[in-house]
């Protein structure tokens, strides 16, 4: 069973910086590709970025312009999204996902496991 929680949202001013978490459980965190995504109210979940399970390829969103950066650490079973410059419009759920085939594409129907989701608020 591989579960994933994400962590590290909160209410944040435009302009600020927050990092997310998701720690995953189970042995083969390493060989999962691992992906965010995000939901903002009234929204299609949408693509964020995603990485492979070595950590040296990297898949991510137009809208992402080096404000979004995704990293993982396959010893703590955890991978990262760092925001910065944050924008009212980043405001949404953001979850995590884990695909065990390495798929680290947008398509969110292809991942095959799912975290609960950390509420990400920015204000103007």
């Amino acid at each position: 069973q591989v579960q994933l929680v994400e962590s590290g949202g909160g209410l944040v001013q435009a302009g600020g910086s927050l990092r997310l978490s998701c720690a995953v459980s189970g042995r083969t965190f390493s060989s999962y590709a691992m992906g965010w995504f995000r939901q903002a109210p009234g929204k299609e979940r949408e693509f964020v970025a995603a990485m492979s399970w070595s950590g040296t390829r990297t898949n991510v969103a137009d809208f992402v312009k080096g404000r979004f950066t995704i990293s993982r650490d396959n010893g703590k079973n955890t991978v990262y999204l760092q925001i910065d410059s944050l924008k009212p419009e980043d405001t949404a759920v953001y979850y995590c996902a884990a695909d065990a085939t390495g798929y680290r594409g947008s398509d969110s129907g292809a991942y095959d496991y799912w975290g609960q989701g950390t509420q990400v608020t920015v204000s103007s």
